[in-house]
């Protein structure tokens, strides 16, 4: 496998982060599973800027999104495995 396009931290979590420059809506996508090792592909559903989260599955209005194994908010407009997770879909669970 070439370099990834995103890392997935955590078995259980909803959200890739992409490492590479912009990710280009319509964008083949290879991931990789930092604790398993194993290759995740994905097609980009948006533009998705460097460091910004993936869905890496379909997420419903008030589900809960995991990075890193632990949770970091809840979805506020639903998304498809693929979208660009960020603050206009995702917000803290704090306020």
């Amino acid at each position: 496998m070439s370099a990834p396009d995103f890392l997935v931290h955590d078995e259980g979590d909803t959200v890739g982060v992409v490492v590479v420059e912009t990710v280009a809506s319509g964008a083949a996508l290879q991931g990789l599973s930092m604790e398993t090792g194993q290759s995740v592909t994905m097609t980009a559903l948006a533009d998705i800027p460097l460091g910004h989260k993936i869905a890496l599955k379909d997420l419903a209005e008030g589900e809960t999104v995991l990075k890193y194994g632990h949770d970091i908010g809840r979805i506020v407009a639903a998304v498809k495995a693929g979208d660009h997770v960020h603050v206009h879909n995702m917000k803290t669970k704090r306020w």
